[in-house]
């Protein structure tokens, strides 16, 4: 998938995100997705947005996607998996991705039946590799037998699917939890990110 769409998939799914939370409003809300564009505009020149989703060894690493905000809307705060991901978190914006991947993976084996915790697995492998591998897919998958109905698992495996050059994989994953799931507190975020996809919602 092209970078730049990747970064507008980003700011629409995290404007929509900051609204769900229900945290900024406004200005506030103004200002924190200025601050995201600042943040797009470094990933761009940094991770040259130009390649596409497919991995390549003359490509840069990329930096990972902030994926906080969409986080805490479908799996919660101050929890189990807040605490794991928050330490994977930093780890990755410091750049050692691999090892928020170990964390990740010592937090599945310590509670192998937290759906949370495989998904965020599945996003630090992504993050790591740059794109839908067969271990973040193994992940999601995991996630998915344990909570087929949860959301989680399926927004982020879409995302993995977009960041992969999957357009049409990401949109009919989001498309089939807007069907399963009407009037849900998350598919404003869900919409974004189709119409980020160049989608219509509910197609």
């Amino acid at each position: 998938m092209n970078g730049w769409m990747i970064l507008l998939l980003l700011v629409a799914m995290a404007g929509a995100g900051f609204l769900l939370l229900g945290r900024l409003r406004g200005t506030s809300l103004q200002l924190a997705l200025a601050a995201l564009l600042f943040g797009a505009a470094g990933y761009a020149v940094q991770a040259n947005p130009s390649y596409d989703g497919n991995p390549r060894e003359f490509a840069p690493p990329r930096p990972p996607l902030p994926l906080t905000v969409p986080r805490h809307a479908l799996l919660g705060r101050f929890n189990q998996t807040d605490t794991w991901a928050t330490i994977a978190e930093s780890l990755a914006r410091k750049g050692d991705t691999q090892g928020a991947a170990q964390i990740m993976q010592s937090a599945v084996r310590s509670h192998p039946n937290d759906v949370g915790l495989w998904t965020v697995l599945g996003n630090t492998l992504v993050d790591h590799a740059g794109a839908l591998t067969p271990p973040a897919q193994f992940a999601y998958d995991r996630a998915l037998r344990l909570a087929p109905d949860h959301p989680a698992p399926l927004f982020f495996l879409g995302l993995a699917r977009a960041r992969s050059g999957d357009r049409a994989g990401a949109l009919e994953l989001w498309n089939r939890m807007l069907a399963k799931s009407p009037g849900v507190s998350w598919r404003p975020m869900v919409e974004g990110g189709i119409v980020a996809l160049g989608g219509q919602p509910g197609r």
